[in-house]
């Protein structure tokens, strides 16, 4: 039997870092379009060759191996171009590698998982957190198959991993499977086409502080206007001054837009990216800049004027008010989205039940809690074993994107986010909240119960509850205590007063020399301590 996990320690959530807003570009003109095409398709080409020149150093790649790589660049586009595609070049390899080890980690995982468990008895059952043997004998034989086929795959990723050797494609390994599967993935090979070379062009550039606008390579005014430095093989397209091409359209950006045009009126660093959607057939143009960092604010900051415990599941965000001492206030709400459909829907879902999260968080003045989930180490298929369902669930849940969603949208409004450690919400909140909150007008889930448990460790309090007094018949039935104490109240959990006494009333609370232990009543190396006492003679006159 495995014992329980330390539990980590709540904190609060820092605000976002960068900020990346997003306009269309209507009003395109044909010439337009072209030279957008030919600009991206260069140096989408140049970016892949400098790609390919990265991964073939593998490990042995230097400050110096980066200086000619960019000087091969400049010659055909520009220096800051050149600059830009190095970078985006070496974020690529960087991810590539991270990736690399992620799938090395699940593949060791599956290995030591199938092999402990052909190690086991067939039908073997298996104790808290260790598996046990597999149920069949068939199925015994085809894990040791497939214990094969991880251990061969795991060989060869490790020694990708050693020698540097990593394999990108640009535009999406899933887009390049498709090509052999057209009909499966219901495009033409037109429209294939048209998709495999919008994501491999390359349309962006790093701001630069001091430089007019912020940004040398893509420009925008603050009236909208938007022109585009061309690289020197295409310096002949240019319909402006120092080989620039100037855009007949101009954008507006109705997010955040002020930030930007502040920003911009200050020349400081915003970078674009000019980007082709070919579902839609419209170009769209992203700012991005960093922000300095925000001051988050102290966790008993956060703590005084209580919180809203929250709990994400696949269709739903289950969440309850709590006060500063751990006590539900009101009932439940549910904030419902559906992760089915088209990505951009699916984000939109989301979007929408963390605003009117937030929404009924801020108009309250409370704080969120909500567990600091990641399960990048729960998805392997080998862990959770039959449980299809369970794993699907979890592969569905977006914790990443809501992360990122909600930082940056609390941040917004002004509300604090606090993290805790997810071990038992779910198992504790069901236990211990669930039919003590049930009454006959409210009928609260299993993940309602998760969100008081997830906002009182934000709180600091223990997820038990107090137990109510006993009825009036027994002896010691004003002895307990209801009132939920401060986290910071020295003795919260310390030895209760003995109040009234003893059941026979004759030695006054507290007496004894291990009155106050809790460990001397009734446990092992202990023996719970009565005084003596006899009765006194009664005096025959005063």
């Amino acid at each position: 039997m495995g014992g329980l996990r330390e539990v980590a320690a709540s904190f609060v959530v820092p605000g976002p870092s960068g900020v990346a807003i997003r306009s269309r570009l209507k009003g395109l003109t044909g010439q337009d379009e072209a030279v957008l095409r030919q600009v991206g398709a260069l140096l989408g080409s140049l970016a892949s060759r400098d790609l390919k020149a990265r991964c073939a150093a593998g490990l042995e790649h230097d400050g110096e191996q980066w200086a000619r790589r960019k000087r091969a660049l400049t010659g055909e586009s520009s220096s800051r171009w050149a600059g830009g595609i190095t970078r985006f070049t070496h974020d690529q390899w960087a991810l590539a590698r991270r990736g690399q080890f992620a799938h090395m980690q699940s593949l060791r995982a599956g290995v030591e998982t199938i092999a402990h468990r052909l190690a086991q008895p067939v039908g073997a059952r298996g104790a808290k957190g260790v598996p046990g043997g597999y149920r069949s004998e068939r199925e015994w034989f085809a894990k040791s198959r497939r214990l094969h086929v991880l251990g061969d795959r795991l060989v060869r990723v490790r020694a990708d991993w050693e020698a540097g050797r990593v394999r990108v494609v640009r535009g999406g390994k899933k887009l390049a499977r498709a090509r052999h599967h057209l009909q499966a993935a219901g495009l033409s090979e037109a429209r294939w086409r048209l998709r495999w070379q919008a994501e491999r062009w390359f349309l962006q550039a790093d701001g630069e502080s001091g430089k007019r606008y912020g940004n040398e390579t893509i420009r925008v005014t603050p009236g909208g206007e938007v022109s585009i430095r061309l690289p020197a093989a295409l310096a002949g397209l240019a319909n402006a001054p120092h080989g620039r091409y100037v855009l007949a359209c101009r954008i507006v950006f109705r997010h955040r837009g002020e930030q930007w045009a502040d920003r911009v009126a200050a020349h400081r660093a915003v970078a674009y990216r000019v980007h082709y959607d070919p579902d839609r057939g419209r170009w769209y143009v992203t700012a991005s800049w960093q922000t300095p960092p925000v001051r988050t604010v102290p966790l008993s900051a956060a703590r005084a004027g209580g919180l809203a415990g929250v709990d994400m599941n696949a269709d739903h965000l289950a969440a309850w008010r709590l006060d500063t001492h751990g006590n539900p206030l009101g009932a439940a709400r549910r904030f419902d989205y559906q992760l089915d459909g088209t990505a951009q829907h699916r984000d939109a879902q989301l979007r929408h039940a963390l605003i009117r999260l937030l929404h009924w968080t801020a108009r309250h003045g409370l704080a969120l809690a909500i567990e600091d989930l990641d399960f990048t180490a729960e998805k392997t298929r080998e862990k959770h074993g039959r449980r299809k369902r369970f794993r699907k669930l979890i592969s569905g849940l977006p914790t990443a994107r809501l992360r990122a969603r909600l930082v940056s949208m609390a941040a917004e409004l002004g509300v604090t986010v606090v993290a805790v450690d997810p071990a038992y919400t779910s198992r504790w909140g069901a236990q211990h909240w669930q039919k003590p909150l049930t009454s006959k007008n409210r009928k609260p889930t299993r993940h309602d119960a998760a969100a008081v448990a997830i906002g009182r460790r934000a709180l600091g309090c223990a997820i038990r509850r107090r137990t109510a007094p006993p009825p009036h018949d027994r002896s010691d039935r004003v002895g307990h205590r209801t009132v939920q104490a401060r986290p910071g109240t020295p003795g919260r959990e310390g030895p209760r007063p003995r109040i009234p006494g003893p059941r026979t009333r004759s030695v006054p609370p507290g007496r004894g020399a291990k009155a106050g232990d809790q460990s001397a009543h009734n446990r092992s190396g202990h023996t719970a301590e009565h005084e003596p006492w006899t009765q006194d003679s009664l005096p025959l006159s005063f």
